[in-house]
């Protein structure tokens, strides 16, 4: 991990088993709007928020109850010069027991602050693992995006221009 890639942390009272199942309902805290499958390693899947964000996202490693490695193998971004902003770069999501609890580590591997997103995305994945993944794996129900149901400031200013 470089110094800068994107990084953040939660830790829960729920099982590794429990976390993980979590993280992999994907339409449960990050979109709706998820097209494809979310679980078992070689699994693709198309992320989609308006017309703002697209990616196509295959999960290239997976252990159970341990960690999720996707890929962005493809991306689209309304909002940057450079629209392919992602492609290439590995979301990491790192389960660990931790005196009695689970920790949710997510690295976002190759978002760094060269990029034009750095801020926004930061701010979103802040948003999703921190509040809305954490409300999944603590209550059974996240806060996912959806067309029109924008989540965080930044969507919201995007979905109006």
């Amino acid at each position: 991990m470089s110094a800068s890639d994107f990084t953040t942390a939660i830790l829960v009272n729920q099982s590794p088993e429990e976390v993980f199942n979590a993280v992999t309902n994907v339409r449960g805290w990050w979109s709706e709007e998820i097209e494809g499958n979310t679980a078992k390693q070689n699994d693709e899947f198309n992320y989609h928020y308006e017309d703002i964000h697209r990616c196509k996202i295959k999960l290239i490693e997976v252990i159970p109850n341990q960690k999720i490695v996707w890929l962005v193998e493809e991306n689209y971004f309304k909002f940057t010069e450079d629209k392919t902003e992602w492609t290439g770069t590995k979301p990491t999501f790192e389960i660990t027991e931790k005196d009695g609890k689970t920790e949710l580590r997510f690295t976002h591997f190759g978002l760094n602050q060269e990029y034009e997103c750095f801020e926004i995305c930061r701010d979103a994945w802040t948003n999703y693992i921190q509040n809305s993944l954490k409300k999944l794996i603590e209550t059974g129900k996240g806060e996912p995006n959806a067309t029109g149901k924008p989540q965080t400031e930044n969507e919201k200013k995007l979905s109006q221009n």
